[in-house]
């Protein structure tokens, strides 16, 4: 109900993370079965494949920008093995509308005073367009689905097939098309972000890389697959080490439906309250050392001492994030790839930050790739 999810779906649609509550209960209710730790597993079996792909475009000495590698990556994987689409091909109808989308909505709820949605500007008519372009790309992955029955497209069909245990009624294809555009976005632009991180982080602490590569190679010599995930300890670690301190969402909001006292202070009823996950997860009365890179704080031993609320990069409560599987799945996988194939040394001491609607990285990550023999 906050102004920020009310822009967002006067211009992408009404999916499942922006949906009011009334209307969300249903929504979740439907799509639940479709993100089970079990089901995602098929989703998430072609993220190694992306990433031995891109990991055999890498010479000895080349330097690379980790931010655009992940971008590639994920495309690939998301498009090929989960929409049945080549996402690489639709580039330019995915990636940079879906920010002009977001930007534009992201602006409009954070101004004190917004023109009305009627009037034509410059702006809202840039932001139709692009989401009318990503609209068509859904349009397509559904075409494909119903065109072809023999496409792989897990995450579509499984869609098309979801209906309310409690109603029997299936998705229409708008509320399709609505929530397979937010999954393109969640499932590229924030694990893309989540990857980018992760390896840089690496490549600046060369044993903290060699816990992983040697961890990853102690597995067959074959793509990984979902079902290796119980031997990458240390690097789902790593994976949750830089969800903490570079988390994708760093913020969310919520609306005060009464009056509230936090901290001394007096929040009416009717304000939007902006709540700082990235603030809480670098928080140095709740974490050692907060800025350190360090993994270990996730270890079996350790991590149950962490509260549930200390760490929150997928949300938290009842509206969490229903990807949460999905993404710890597909980051673990390509990250334990890449490192097997490659030794990645980072060339910049610092991973500078935007933000647009999630953050992102500001420009090139750069590093030097070492092939592993």
């Amino acid at each position: 109900t906050t102004p920020v999810f009310d822009e967002m779906r006067a211009i992408l649609g009404a999916n499942l993370a922006i949906l009011p509550n009334a209307t969300w209960v249903a929504r979740r209710r439907t799509l639940q079965p479709v993100f089970t730790k079990k089901a995602v597993a098929e989703f998430g079996g072609h993220m190694a494949e992306a990433a031995e792909a891109v990991a055999e475009t890498w010479c000895d000495g080349d330097v690379v920008d980790l931010d655009a590698q992940a971008r590639t990556l994920t495309l690939h994987a998301l498009g090929r093995s989960v929409l049945g689409i080549d996402l690489q091909e639709h580039g330019d109808d995915v990636d940079e509308p879906l920010r002009v989308a977001l930007t534009y909505a992201i602006t409009r709820a954070t101004r004190p005073v917004r023109v009305p949605r009627w009037v034509p500007t410059p702006a809202r008519r840039r932001a139709r367009a692009a989401s009318a372009r990503v609209h068509e790309v859904a349009r397509a992955i559904l075409r494909g689905c119903r065109e072809d029955p023999t496409l792989e497209a897990p995450l579509a069909r499984a869609l098309l097939a979801a209906r309310d245990p409690s109603t029997g009624l299936a998705l229409s294809d708008e509320e399709i098309c609505d929530e397979l555009i937010v999954f393109i976005f969640a499932g590229h632009d924030t694990t893309a972000t989540t990857l980018s991180y992760a390896t840089w982080a690496l490549g600046r602490h060369a044993d903290l890389q060699e816990k992983v590569a040697r961890e990853v190679a102690a597995l067959p010599e074959r793509a990984l697959t979902p079902d290796d995930l119980p031997s990458l300890q240390y690097t789902t670690q790593v994976v949750r080490e830089s969800l903490r301190l570079c988390p994708p969402a760093p913020t969310g909001t919520r609306m005060a439906y009464q009056d509230l006292s936090v901290g001394g202070y007096r929040v009416p009823a009717g304000t939007m309250v902006v709540v700082g996950r990235m603030a809480v997860q670098r928080d140095p009365s709740l974490w050692d050392d907060p800025l350190r890179f360090d993994p270990d704080r996730f270890a079996p031993d350790r991590a149950k001492d962490i509260d549930r609320w200390q760490y929150v990069p997928f949300g938290g409560g009842p509206r969490s994030c229903i990807g949460d599987h999905f993404a710890m799945l597909e980051v673990t996988l390509a990250l334990a790839t890449l490192i097997r194939r490659a030794e990645i040394h980072s060339l910049d001491a610092e991973f500078p930050l935007a933000l647009h609607f999630t953050m992102i990285a500001k420009g090139p990550i750069r590093a030097r790739i070492q092939q592993r023999r």
